[in-house]
């Protein structure tokens, strides 16, 4: 095989990469919020607690504009306000536990649809797309990857199916208003 360009790859794994990203959200969709606020309700979960403007930033959108999602996400019990221990004319947004057991079983959807997609490859395939995948991450992320598990079990254990069944709630009970 001839040896490709660094734009070559560029070139393919942003091609890859929306593709990945567009039969992931699909599975987004169950989630119930909207993908403005479940993109904020995730910089919030794994960035927060952060200020109102630190979101938009992270968001790419006006602080308007980010307060009006969080406005959401706060009539639906996701995430709270809480003074700035440091500047008085501040808040910050955090999580609450409910918010933060809706991104986890939104993450599990997500990568339950990508390994679907899967199923089909070789231990040799999946082997190299777990290779590439380190390598993207580690050239990539801005934080670590973690794997999905509950906080409670044992290290390196599976638990979504445990831990879905613990934090199971009716769709109705959190998206009173989207």
């Amino acid at each position: 095989m001839k040896r490709k360009s660094k734009h070559d790859v560029a070139d393919l794994l942003n091609s890859a990469a929306i593709h990945l990203l567009r039969r992931a959200r699909e599975a987004d969709e169950a989630s119930g919020l909207t993908p403005a606020r479940l993109s904020a309700l995730s910089v919030v979960v794994f960035g927060g607690p952060l200020t109102l403007g630190a979101l938009a930033q992270a968001e790419g959108v006006r602080p308007a504009t980010m307060t009006g999602i969080v406005t959401g996400l706060e009539g639906d019990g996701l995430v709270r306000r809480k003074p700035h221990g440091r500047d008085a004319r501040s808040v910050l947004v955090e999580a609450t536990a409910v918010g933060k057991r809706l991104l986890a079983r939104a993450r599990g959807r997500r990568i339950d649809a990508i390994a679907e997609r899967l199923a089909d490859l070789s231990a040799a395939e999946l082997a190299v797309l777990w290779q590439a995948g380190q390598l993207i991450e580690a050239t990539f992320a801005l934080r670590p990857w973690r794997p999905l598990e509950s906080p409670s079990a044992p290290r390196g254990q599976d638990s979504r199916t445990e831990f879905n069944r613990m934090t199971a709630r009716p769709r109705s009970a959190w998206s009173k208003a989207l």
